[in-house]
């Protein structure tokens, strides 16, 4: 089958046509045929290696994406023919953490598209618990988005209670930034600020249609607003030392996007003590698809519309304009559409 392959050792990525078709070894295994797979920041830092993941042999990346189950093992309550999503980050349900319902703290390496076979292939081999069936009014395209919705959902979720009546700064347009917008817009939020440096971004926040403002951050550094909320989307070390500054006494600040492992903050603890400021981490989507199956119901094209959130697709073979037109900020992410 196609595939496109990442050697954790070389750090070389390949698209290849003749990898091998997984099997079905378990009875609570899923055999799914991969319909939409999408590019994250999270496996672009993996090809870099910023971020940890299988390293000692090749597997398939891709952790985001929608599909229709091809095969099923015996135990299996899945039937062939449904549309479904996977979640990829698995959890070993026997830690302290997974028994407080807090598996994303679990030291069990598992996660699909980074320590096993991914997404970014014809077909793929999940345990059937993993596997999450689509209302039937979310098409296998917009359900694609599930996985990086699914942990928005849990930043929400983590930064709640957010007055509609609250400034809100997101800080990053890319596709996260996006969906963090969408999600603001679904549940009320009208004052809400983007800082993006990127010009070309801030254009395709424009055809969503949401009546935000946009901004770059000379603005920002030039206007001295405060906020009560901060989102930072960026994944960059120094905005959150530079942004810190822009929130209001008791404001709340959303770690969200994913620093490399080895970039560090120059943050005041006086601040944080003085103003009661709250600084929230982010980390996966625990027990949250079920919410983001919601959320894509509830939102449908009004928000879900490729076009509009900047998303491009592309076939396998096309992994390398793909990854290009991502990192070159003319796209705000990369789908394979997988035939």
């Amino acid at each position: 089958m196609e595939a496109i392959v990442f050697n954790g050792k070389t750090k070389e990525v390949k698209y290849v046509s003749d990898y091998p078709m997984p099997k079905i070894t378990k009875d609570n295994e899923v055999i799914v045929k991969v319909a939409y797979s999408g590019v994250c920041g999270t496996d672009l830092h993996i090809i870099q290696g910023e971020f940890p993941a299988c390293n000692n042999r090749s597997f398939t990346l891709g952790h985001e994406f929608s599909g229709v189950v091809y095969e099923v093992g015996k135990d299996v309550f899945l039937k062939k023919g449904e549309h479904v999503v996977v979640d990829p980050n698995s959890q070993c349900l026997l830690c302290e953490y997974c028994r407080k319902g807090r598996y994303q703290y679990c030291s069990v390496k598992n996660s699909v598209g980074v320590w096993t076979d991914g997404g970014w292939a014809q077909y793929i081999v999940v345990p059937q618990d993993y596997v999450y069936p689509i209302p039937k009014e979310v098409t296998l395209e917009q359900a694609s988005l599930c996985e990086p919705y699914s942990c928005v959902s849990h930043g929400f979720d983590r930064a709640s209670p957010l007055s509609v009546a609250d400034r809100v700064l997101v800080l990053g347009a890319g596709i996260i930034g996006n969906l963090w917008l969408t999600t603001l817009h679904l549940h009320g939020h009208r004052d809400v600020t983007v800082s993006e440096m990127n010009k070309a971004r801030l254009e395709i926040v424009k055809q969503l249609d949401l009546g935000y403002r946009l901004v770059t951050p000379d603005v920002l550094a030039n206007e001295k607003e405060l906020y009560d909320v901060i989102i930072d989307c960026t994944g960059v070390a120094k905005v959150m030392e530079i942004s810190l500054e822009y929130m209001k006494p008791g404001g709340k600040y959303v770690v969200f996007g994913c620093a490399p492992q080895t970039q560090r903050a120059s943050i005041a603890p006086f601040e944080i003590f003085e103003r009661e400021l709250t600084v929230i981490g982010v980390k996966v989507n625990p027990f949250s698809f079920p919410n983001s199956l919601g959320w894509l119901r509830s939102m449908g094209s009004r928000y879900l519309d490729y076009k509009k959130l900047g998303i491009k697709t592309y076939s396998l073979s096309q992994y390398q304009e793909a990854i290009a037109d991502l990192k070159s900020g003319s796209i705000s992410k990369a789908m394979f559409k997988i035939e």
